[in-house]
């Protein structure tokens, strides 16, 4: 999503855009329609997993392919390769050296991880953090010059609260009093979707109303459905939490939640978060990872990490207190339209672009 905001804006009159998916008639590919593409010439045979942690034996897999990539790229002309995940850096890394390109490394995940430890400061020629807490530690190599972009958002997004709340009522049969409790993203660990439910089950009894959870994205570990389903089944009868699957654009849904609870552990900057401070969802996050960067200034409220009932009970006194909502929420809109808009996201890349290629 955050790359789909960049390319949309890009100079064409200075910059040619060449997609690499592994296959060109997948979903990633759809989603970057109109641009052009060319499939990976040496697509793994067994596609690498997201979300799931890049270990050494991963990256041995990508070393058949190097020359392959590396040939592709000299005959395709690449200046420059920026690769956005674990999957693709390890794939297009050592390629993009090897064929004498450039290559961003945009770090997206955990400052703990592997790659961004030992791998790019050796082979990027620039490190891209979407946030602060993103940012490798260190300072050999690119480590040095290592820099914060916060991703990018349309902060021109229209939007109706009161239709959008009233299609998930109507969609679940809910009672129109009925808490709507946000959660958006994959169900991975990371992200605690589990916690997720817990939570909800706690601001269940902390209210006198009903309260529903409605959990928009999609599994990708097969046990993580089964587990969310065991943790639903053990709600108090006035909680619901529904599996809604995945929906774009999610702002359109995120708008109708009252709140948007946000579990995750070292989540590096997650963008519901940011989209709520855009659309006026107040927000309760863990205090963990980049949540308190991008919350800053009194824009959310933060609670313990993996602690539901802390998460409830600041919920809770977020819901009663209807003039704290209010400047909140005024607040968090104002932070993200100057912290994260497009244009300056766009210019930052630009500006590095140009400057790598000389």
């Amino acid at each position: 999503m955050s790359l789909r905001g960049l390319l949309d804006r890009l100079d064409t009159a200075q910059f040619n855009v060449l997609i690499v998916p592994e296959s060109t008639t997948g979903r990633l590919a759809q989603h970057y329609a109109g641009f052009r593409q060319i499939a990976d010439p040496a697509p793994p045979r067994n596609s690498f997993v997201a979300g799931r942690q890049f270990g050494l034996l991963n990256f041995l897999r990508t070393f058949p392919a190097i020359a392959k990539r590396a040939r592709f790229l000299k005959r395709h002309r690449v200046d420059i390769v920026h690769t956005n995940d674990g999957r693709t850096h390890a794939s297009w890394a050592l390629a993009a050296k090897l064929a004498g390109a450039r290559l961003v490394w945009h770090h997206r995940g955990d400052p703990t991880a592997r790659g961004i430890r030992y791998v790019a400061p050796l082979l990027a020629d620039q490190i891209l953090a979407v946030s602060s807490f993103a940012l490798p530690g260190g300072k050999v190599g690119a480590a040095r010059t290592a820099k914060v972009v916060h991703s990018p958002f349309d902060s021109s997004m229209t939007f109706d609260r009161q239709a959008s709340r009233d299609k998930i009522i109507a969609e679940l049969g809910l009672d129109p009093d009925t808490v709507l409790c946000g959660y958006f993203g994959l169900f991975i660990e990371r992200k605690r979707p589990l916690k997720f439910v817990e939570a909800v089950g706690e601001l269940a009894q902390l209210m006198d109303r009903p309260v529903a959870g409605v959990m928009f994205g999609e599994a990708l570990d097969e046990a993580m459905p089964t587990s969310i389903g065991d943790h639903i089944a053990q709600l108090p009868a006035n909680a619901r939490v529904a599996l809604m699957g995945y929906r774009t654009p999610g702002h359109e849904w995120l708008v109708g939640c009252d709140l948007l609870l946000v579990p995750a552990i070292d989540e590096p900057l997650g963008r519901t978060l940011v989209e709520a401070m855009l659309v006026g969802t107040p927000v309760v996050a863990t205090n963990s990872g980049g949540n308190p960067e991008a919350l800053a200034n009194d824009c959310g409220v933060l609670c313990e990490g993996d602690d539901p009932t802390d998460m409830a009970r600041k919920a809770r006194d977020l819901l009663h207190d209807p003039e704290q909502v209010a400047a909140m929420v005024s607040r968090a809109r104002a932070r993200a339209v100057d912290n994260f808009s497009e244009e300056r996201h766009v210019q930052s890349i630009e500006e590095i672009y140009l400057r790598l290629a000389g």
